[in-house]
């Protein structure tokens, strides 16, 4: 049983299982502006803006404010999110199955990644939306 329900998660699209909330903040905002946002959206990443439609979105997280913020003591009120985000970002698409999202995901050593159709981000897939397909 617990292997039929893993195979069908391997091949769940990331659409069917990524988290559609996505939460935008513009890179020019401070740290502390980030903070404020992602406690009361209750998310632990923002997507950070394009400046213009041919630049990359980037992304900023509560690991992102613990390792380049609080470590080296910075202030998140002088701090702005262009400084401490990550950029590019790794991307899936929406039809991909969740076991190369895994792998990619794996591959780039990072926990999430927005799901891109193209034109914009639809939505946000994390090693939590895959773990939690997981039917046992």
């Amino acid at each position: 049983m617990a292997e039929k329900a893993l195979k069908e998660v391997r091949f769940t699209k990331a659409s069917d299982i990524m988290t559609k909330n996505v939460v935008y903040i513009d890179g020019s905002a401070t740290a502390a502006d980030a903070i404020k946002l992602m406690r009361e959206k209750k998310v632990s990443s923002l997507i950070v803006n394009r400046r213009e439609v041919y630049d990359a979105y980037g992304i900023v997280t509560r690991k992102d404010v613990v390792s380049k913020l609080v470590d080296p003591g910075r202030r998140p009120t002088e701090v702005k999110v262009h400084e401490i985000m990550s950029k590019p970002l790794v991307t899936v698409s929406p039809n991909m199955w969740a076991k190369y999202c895994a792998r990619v995901m794996s591959k780039a050593g990072v926990r999430r990644a927005p799901v891109f159709d193209g034109k914009e981000i639809i939505g946000l897939l994390s090693n939590t939306d895959i773990f939690n397909a997981i039917k046992v």
